[in-house]
């Protein structure tokens, strides 16, 4: 028996979708956090897509999430606002402050809108890459729970806190950067404990904030930031332009997404600005197709393909809504599980 199970990407997102009307989301905003789940799974980031279809709805029934909130701007001015997402879903105030922050930017020339009590957002590209669509430039930001220490301390604090940015191209692909500012994901870490598997040394560190490759000590130590202290202290500047900054909470203090003993108290940043304030459009998509020319005309350093940021998974996403999604089989049980429960049927 394989250990996935191929499923359409239409069929994913139509199920996701029906599975969170049922549980009671109006129709838009049940397709809009349908169609970020599915679009982490087309681009294979698992971790964030369907997968986590599961813990929402665990949080909304033990009632530390809302299913579906009237968000609403609390603060605005031309070029700026804040959201309160009236701890709902992360993937609908993220959207909704997007396009708030793209409308903006229109007539002010770039805006920034931050998001307050709110939750998991899914991947942060799916919000750079609307404000792609519409030809500006998207930066967004999003805290999390702590995963990392702040420089030189043991105890975790702050989170692998993400940060993405959207270009938009002419005849490329637009490049899209999303990085997390720790070295590995957690996930997998927590497989290698599964599978009983070392970890490079590097990676993390146990409970003392000492070097491990067993990855039973570094799930319950800390995660290894990206440049040693870079990182930790970009992790810390995001989770203050998020945390603090929108007034959700203090850092540290969002909660997991299996934590279901409070609301997340999540923060986000979305930031929009127009590149006509600055240069043509069409000069500016033409001049990055030109440098993605140039970077691929380039020897490679291993004599592969020399891929821009986002490609690989873009390029993934067009294959698998081809040829269909892999969704690990524990995953599918867990969604058919779910089907029962809220459609009342089978459906996958």
């Amino acid at each position: 028996m394989s250990d996935h199970v191929i499923l359409e990407a239409e069929a994913l997102r139509g199920f996701t979708e029906d599975v969170l009307k049922a549980a009671g989301m109006r129709p838009q905003p049940a397709a809009t956090v349908a169609d970020t789940l599915v679009y982490a799974d087309l681009r294979g980031v698992s971790s964030h897509g369907v997968a986590r279809l599961g813990s929402y709805l665990d949080r909304i029934r033990a009632g530390v999430m809302e299913i579906d909130p009237q968000m609403r701007l609390i603060r605005e001015a031309p070029a700026s606002g804040l959201l309160d997402a009236g701890n709902g879903f992360g993937q609908i105030a993220g959207m909704t402050a997007m396009e708030i922050a793209i409308e903006k930017a229109k007539s002010a020339g770039s805006a920034v809108i931050g998001i307050a009590n709110s939750n998991h957002f899914g991947v942060a590209a799916y919000f750079a890459e609307r404000a792609t669509r519409a030809g500006m430039v998207g930066i967004v930001l999003t805290n999390s729970s702590p995963a990392m220490t702040a420089f030189n301390t043991r105890i975790p604090l702050i989170g692998t806190n993400p940060i993405a940015f959207g270009i938009p191209a002419g005849a490329e692909r637009p490049i899209i950067l999303d990085m997390s500012t720790s070295l590995v994901a957690r996930g997998k870490i927590r497989l290698a404990s599964l599978t009983g598997k070392p970890i490079p040394l590097g990676w993390a560190y146990d409970d003392r904030g000492l070097p491990t490759e067993d990855a039973h000590a570094a799930l319950k130590g800390s995660l290894a930031p990206i440049g040693g202290p870079k990182g930790a202290g970009l992790s810390l500047i995001i989770d203050l332009l998020t945390g603090v900054l929108t007034g959700t909470g203090l850092t540290g203090e969002v909660k997991n997404i299996t934590d279901i003993s409070g609301p997340s108290r999540t923060g986000h940043l979305m930031i929009a600005f127009d590149v006509s304030r600055f240069i043509s459009p069409e000069l500016f998509k033409s001049s990055v197709d030109s440098v993605v020319a140039n970077i691929k005309a380039m020897p490679s350093a291993d004599g592969g393909p020399v891929f821009m940021p986002g490609e690989m998974e873009a390029i993934g996403a067009e294959r698998r809504a081809r040829d269909g999604i892999g969704v690990p089989r524990d995953i599918f049980d867990t969604l058919r599980g779910l089907s029962v429960t809220y459609l009342g049927e089978l459906r996958l």
